[in-house]
């Protein structure tokens, strides 16, 4: 690689920013082909003057989209009726609704993670191109943290690196590549501190979820998928997490983010706002502007209610079960109020504002912007690197394993002292017996008793 740029201080800034690249290109003239994370595009345009080809963001659009599935009984359903959307980098949407609302099914297709037996329709678009997304280019984040308790925060992302990075790179890139993850998803007070599990006590629930996301975040990924980041946590928790996406999707990332029934606090920190019911669009834009959206279509939010409670109370069916069953068990007496969801069904205000969606400038908005940016031919975003070899990954988690054993009290020491106690035993049977004939059958009934024991354990 050349630089435009002969100043020796030009030259230690470039060797400072290698360290974060995981995979460049070279090509003439002293250009770089994309395939570096946002920040490294940053520092290298900044500090070293060098000029890069091509744009290596993700602009993700989807149009018209329905998702059907195959029941057990042979019928079809669908879960997903004529979506139509965005994503953009330097955003984080949020994809929310009511449990069975389809949000997690948008997410699945999207990062083309749907079941087989899932039958897609419509356009999904990657910076114009329908292009199968691939190892490094997008992350998914699922709701769950699979995360090995006794290894620390340092030693999880360090194991992932050797898994997940290529062979070529130098450990020291690696290394400088690992840390400034950490840095990056805030969790330099933990880094030396165990994960924990049922007998170890180790980082709390919000820094677990950040640790996944750091995971999948080294590979420098343009297109992160998270299913439910702040599910289980806690409101500081959530807003930590949340707002460590938000500074993901401003490095230039697109996030795209599935989430329940967030915080005031936490709803503000959202770009964009997809909100869906029964599969279908209730509102699609700016997630500042679902308050005139809602207030327009004639369920305005209240003064004193938290707008993403509004949003879903005004789309979640279950809350017209919720007040018959006490209508009908408790006799319970609802007063009447100026809320416009207590003079008509949950289900008539989803058509209503389906149906005002469906019309409204918001939609026509969100469609002309898909056919923008799907007319624009973008660069094909590669994996940036190919993962490490057979050997590395078979020997790093053979370490890795050892390592787990090694610490885990329940799993190794208790099995060790067991197998050593069992030892003993079988050694005593056979302790001063004698040679007689008695003695013998003495210790054929010994040992049967013993192996029926073992058996029964094991069964057990």
């Amino acid at each position: 690689m050349r630089n435009s740029s002969s100043d020796p201080s030009a030259t230690a800034a470039a060797a400072t920013v290698m360290m974060e690249i995981e995979a460049s290109k070279p090509a003439g003239n002293g250009m770089v082909v994309g395939g570096l994370s946002p920040l490294s595009e940053t520092l290298w345009r900044e500090r070293t003057n060098t000029e890069f080809v091509g744009d290596v963001s993700a602009r993700l659009t989807w149009k018209d989209l329905t998702v059907m599935v195959t029941l057990g009984n042979g019928e079809t359903q669908n879960v997903l009726e004529g979506l139509t959307g965005y994503a953009e980098p330097g955003s984080l949407t949020a994809l929310m609704g009511p449990s069975g609302s389809g949000k997690s099914t948008l997410l699945d297709a999207l990062s083309s993670r749907l079941a087989a037996n899932a039958f897609l329709s419509g356009s999904i678009l990657l910076n114009g191109r329908k292009t199968k997304l691939s190892f490094g280019t997008a992350a998914y984040v699922t709701q769950d943290d699979n995360l090995i308790g006794t290894l620390t925060v340092r030693e999880t992302i360090s194991y992932s690196a050797r898994l997940r990075l290529p062979d070529k790179m130098p450990w020291s890139e690696k290394r400088a590549l690992i840390e400034s993850t950490i840095v990056e998803m805030g969790l330099q007070d933990c880094a030396d501190t165990v994960i924990g599990n049922w007998h170890l006590r180790g980082i709390s629930g919000g820094e677990k979820r950040r640790v996944s996301i750091a995971l999948e975040i080294l590979m420098r990924p343009r297109l992160l998928f998270l299913d439910e980041p702040t599910s289980g946590l806690d409101s500081a928790s959530a807003f930590f997490v949340t707002q460590t996406l938000r500074g993901l999707s401003r490095d230039g990332r697109t996030v795209i983010a599935s989430i329940h029934q967030p915080s005031s606090e936490v709803f503000e920190l959202f770009d964009r706002l997809y909100l869906l019911s029964g599969g279908k669009t209730v509102y699609f834009g700016q997630a500042s502007d679902a308050y005139e959206f809602f207030a327009q279509a004639g369920f305005p939010c209240p003064a004193l209610r938290n707008p993403s409670d509004h949003f879903l109370r005004c789309v979640n069916a279950d809350f017209d079960k919720v007040k018959a069953t006490l209508k009908g068990s408790m006799k319970l007496r609802f007063d009447a109020s100026e809320d416009p969801l207590d003079k008509i069904t949950t289900a008539e205000a989803i058509r209503t504002l389906v149906d005002y969606y469906r019309t409204s400038q918001y939609c026509y908005a969100a469609r002309q912007k898909v056919d923008e940016i799907s007319k624009v031919k973008g660069t094909v975003l590669d994996a940036g690197g190919s993962q490490a070899s057979f050997p590395m990954q078979a020997f790093t988690l053979t370490k890795r394993s050892f390592v787990n054993m090694s610490r885990d009290f329940g799993y190794y020491w208790l099995r060790l002292v067991i197998y050593i106690v069992v030892t003993i035993c079988i050694g005593t049977i056979y302790f001063n017996v004698g040679t007689s004939y008695n003695s013998i059958l003495v210790i054929k009934k010994k040992e049967r008793k013993f192996v029926t024991f073992e058996i029964s354990l094991n069964i057990l």
